[in-house]
């Protein structure tokens, strides 16, 4: 086992630091990304640290993911809720999958009550601001360590 990871970022995640701080905290894209790349090297993984707006693009990385990666942390951010073709790529990964949210999707709208993904994952982590990265990234770990 490689101990690869890929975490992948949905739409609009790009813009952290900008929108919604209420929401979403103060933390920049770029802040996030250093911040999980410094935890897994700490843990001896590897990672790809990706983001897209596009719902495609992101089936596409799922599927790849699948000769490549060995486990998927994701925050599929608007496209948890809408996107059955993020769930189908999802469960054909057969791998450890962590579902991450920096806000809790449960105290937001009704909308957003609904996950169209986490029946299919590992495991998920809402509500914990961009500490939940961290603490996905020390999950995985554990997951490829077969600890948990």
């Amino acid at each position: 086992m490689n101990n690869k990871i890929i975490i992948i970022n949905g739409p609009n995640l790009n813009l952290l630091g900008e929108r919604e701080q209420s929401q979403y905290g103060t933390i920049t894209f770029d802040k996030l990304k250093e911040n999980c790349l410094i935890k897994s090297k700490e843990l001896g993984l590897n990672i790809e640290f990706t983001q897209s707006n596009v719902e495609g693009e992101i089936v596409n990385l799922i599927q790849d993911s699948r000769k490549n990666f060995d486990g998927i942390i994701i925050n599929a951010a608007a496209f948890t809720h809408t996107s059955v073709a993020i769930r189908d790529a999802l469960s054909v990964f057969k791998k450890p999958i962590i579902e991450i949210h920096i806000s809790n999707i449960y105290k937001r709208e009704e909308f957003r009550h609904k996950s169209l993904i986490s029946d299919i994952v590992t495991g998920g982590i809402f509500g914990l601001g961009s500490d939940g990265y961290i603490l996905a990234i020390i999950s995985m770990q554990k997951l490829l360590k077969n600890e948990n």
